[in-house]
């Protein structure tokens, strides 16, 4: 690699903001675990995603079945993973890193899906 490339790279991370470049790593992490980037999982298709956990709520259903919803973002695009009955998982929280498998639901235009599995990825990202 010459210098000139070097200095490239060095240069277009010095002008990018924090969260372009925070964007940039999540996907490129997806790529490295040779997950699906949430914008290219298809509608009732079976997908392995990555991603960070955003946020994490409880959504009272209308038939007072609970459901815990988290924010998964991939850089790519935000996923929604819904686990039905559920008020609580242990480890997933704001920050923490999953991969999910799961087939893919558009809910109002949101990729989403309900009752993932998932592992919890310690020190990936």
């Amino acid at each position: 690699m010459s210098w000139k490339t070097s200095l490239g790279k060095v240069t277009d991370r010095l002008t990018k903001s924090d969260d372009v470049l925070e964007s940039d790593d999540l996907q490129a992490t997806t790529r490295k675990l040779g997950a699906t980037p949430i914008c290219d999982a298809a509608d009732r298709s079976i997908a392995c995603c990555c991603g960070t956990v955003r946020s994490v709520s409880l959504r009272p259903r209308a038939d007072s079945v609970p459901a815990m919803v988290a924010d998964l973002d991939d850089g790519s695009r935000t996923m929604n993973l819904v686990w039905l009955g559920r008020r609580k998982i242990a480890g997933i929280e704001p920050g923490t890193y999953l991969k999910v498998t799961g087939r893919v639901a558009y809910i109002k235009g949101v990729p989403t899906i309900f009752n993932p599995s998932y592992e919890i990825k310690n020190g990936v990202h």
